[in-house]
């Protein structure tokens, strides 16, 4: 027997929402059908209404799961460089703390409706709690190297912590134009081309990774100091970040792009140019927590890229919620509708990690999860809005 399910509006995301709308879910949690009112009056079943927006599961397209230990650790608003520098004397702890650290952000992200994540990992810690748990995980294995002499022993170990995390999904990806020296850039794009492998990159989180690459100026200089990393093999490129490393991604891969924060029009326009397969993903908390600052978000809504959310980690912010995200990008960009941050939410992560044939969006045959998000303006979220997990 079909369970029914109504609203104030249903959010498909494939499609309109729909006022009063009906969706009828087999036990199994796979969508039925998805009725208008007008096509509901010849139900016998009762029909479990609620006040609200039921919406399909989240996809968190950005999260660092074995950084949960450090929740409440690093000062806020202190820049990237120094949050970087608080994040390596922090990262070593007892495994059976980062465990149970895992654990608990793995059941929050659940209890707030997240169905799939795209997770950075270093380590292969998170195996055990990825195999058990209900969310669906792509690991991206993060490779980091400046020094040009460590590129192939770095390529390597990433391609043996890979292995590790097999059969679950996994693939290879450089952690920063900051952090990745440009012959580890060359190594990824070789494997890219052959492979496939999903891409994901923290891009121009802060000012300082810009003026490295235009001048060779700023805050990470001190930083590689205190690594004792001689840069003398760096020179200025006399462009951003972004626009010196579009020629070192692949072209055979879908590449997701975190952050964002200091990218500019330029920047845009020249991804554009690149005939990249680009996905911008932004995770406005994490951007408030370290740098007191958001992406310019209107700047990318017509760049013809797919936007996505994340919530990076819990030591760059206070909960693993999607919902939270879209709050703040609601509060300083109050004209953008809840129901294009929708997709932002739900189909274009889903799209992006692969898996949009069974999560994303609300349509017949699909498991993509529901959830219910209440304290709503019409079909617009507020800043007392909350999720509960329906499915």
């Amino acid at each position: 027997m079909p369970r029914y399910l109504s609203a104030d509006y249903i959010f498909p995301v494939s499609s309109e929402p729909i006022k009063d709308g009906v969706i009828a879910l087999h036990e199994s949690g796979e969508i039925l059908d998805v009725l208008s009112p007008n096509q509901i009056s010849q139900l016998s079943a009762s029909i479990e209404r609620h006040k609200g927006i039921i919406v399909p599961g989240f996809v968190n397209a950005h999260c660092h799961l074995e950084l949960s230990h450090m929740l409440g650790k690093i000062p806020r608003a202190r820049g990237l460089v120094d949050f970087i520098k608080s994040v390596i004397s922090l990262r070593s702890a007892d495994d059976s703390e980062l465990l149970q650290a895992m654990h608990d952000a793995d059941s929050q992200m659940f209890d707030n409706g997240i169905i799939a994540v795209g997770d950075i990992s270093n380590i292969d810690l998170s195996v055990s709690i990825k195999q058990k748990s209900k969310i669906f995980y792509h690991t991206f294995i993060e490779l980091l190297g400046f020094d040009p002499a460590r590129a192939q022993i770095a390529f390597e170990k990433a391609l043996e912590l890979k292995a590790n995390f097999a059969p679950l999904h996994a693939s290879l990806a450089p952690h920063a134009p900051y952090s990745v020296s440009k012959q580890l850039f060359e190594f990824i794009k070789s494997y890219s081309d052959e492979h496939e492998n999903l891409f994901s990159m923290h891009n121009q989180e802060s000012e300082p990774e810009n003026d490295l690459f235009l001048n060779k100026k700023g805050a990470f200089l001190d930083f590689y100091k205190m690594l004792n990393l001689n840069i003398d093999f760096f020179e200025a490129q006399g462009q951003t970040s972004l626009q010196t490393l579009l020629p070192l991604i692949s072209d055979n891969q879908k590449v997701l792009l975190v952050h964002n924060t200091f990218t500019n029009a330029e920047d845009i326009a020249k991804a554009k140019q690149s005939g990249k397969d680009l996905h911008w993903c932004f995770c406005p908390n994490a951007n408030q927590y370290i740098e007191s600052q958001l992406p310019d978000v209107e700047l990318f809504i017509n760049s013809g890229f797919n936007i996505t959310l994340g919530t990076d980690s819990l030591a760059s912010n206070e909960k693993l919620c999607i919902l939270s995200e879209m709050q703040s990008i609601k509060k300083h960009f109050p004209h953008l509708l809840t129901s294009e941050m929708m997709k932002w939410a739900t189909i274009n992560g889903a799209q992006f990690l692969g898996i949009d044939k069974t999560f994303g969006s609300i349509e017949k045959g699909k498991i993509p999860g529901l959830n219910l998000i209440s304290e709503i303006q019409g079909m617009e979220i507020t800043h007392k809005s909350k999720v509960l997990k329906m499915i």
